[in-house]
């Protein structure tokens, strides 16, 4: 499995606080089948990670870790971090991909101007990729505030311990109406620790009930990220006949 988020960095933001901790989520996740994982560090007011901190971190990570797991680069940033220069925004790419950056969705409130921020991704060749919007208190109460922002191209990336039931039953009533309106394209741990919030996709995968949208969701999608290629149709399953006369992919 592809895990493309991840606060593994130590020393960054709230997430791993020392490298014996950084390289336990790694040894944790790949105990779970996690064979390459995204260090995207929060770009944000209260953690101003910039380029050459998380580049510099994650080769350190990457030397004490070894060979446990595949580490790329990336940066979750906030809204408010999308109007940097573009020489910066590529070096915070999501999985090192120019093409594609790691979006942190507020927890709180929904902003007007979200879609006009991603648009103008879009309009630079970059595709937003929506980090955990199934824990926004709006998007709980209004899953269809996706809709129009997947339809223009941004990519929706669900927390696993949303889908299996772990962060609570508001999250999952939510993820579950996001992938049942087909409004969903990739699976990832946000892991913090490797027991609170933790690594791994596997519980997650098994909680959805259907192998061939697990895959998707956790190798197809990411992986096409990851290497670059195009993005693999989403498979038919349960639910797909009502989701292709709902939108369009």
């Amino acid at each position: 499995m592809i895990d493309l988020h991840s606060h593994v960095l130590p020393g960054l933001d709230d997430g791993a606080v020392d490298l014996d901790e950084a390289v336990a989520i790694c040894r944790t996740a790949a105990a779970d089948g996690t064979r390459v994982l995204a260090a995207t560090p929060h770009v944000r007011d209260d953690y101003p990670t910039t380029p050459e901190q998380m580049e510099a971190t994650l080769a350190g990570v990457r030397a004490v870790a070894g060979d446990t797991l595949r580490l790329v680069p990336g940066g979750e940033l906030d809204l408010a971090e999308l109007d940097r220069s573009p020489e910066e925004l590529v070096r915070f790419a999501l999985a090192g991909n120019p093409a594609y950056l790691l979006v942190e969705t507020p927890y709180v409130g929904w902003p007007l101007d979200i879609g006009e921020k991603l648009f103008r991704l879009r309009s630079r060749g970059i595709t937003p990729v929506l980090a955990h919007p199934e824990r926004n208190g709006e998007v709980q109460h209004r899953p269809e505030l996706l809709e129009p922002l997947v339809s223009s191209g941004t990519l929706v990336q669900l927390t696993a311990g949303s889908v299996d039931g772990r962060l609570g039953d508001r999250a999952r009533g939510c993820a579950t109406q996001l992938l049942d309106r087909g409004l969903v394209h990739l699976l990832a741990s946000d892991a913090h620790a490797p027991t609170v919030r933790a690594a791994g996709l596997s519980a997650a995968a098994a909680a959805l009930d259907d192998a061939p949208l697990a895959l998707w969701l956790t190798v197809g999608v990411p992986g096409a990220i990851v290497d670059g290629g195009p993005l693999p149709p989403r498979p038919e399953g349960p639910g797909a006949r009502r989701r292709r006369f709902r939108l369009r992919f």
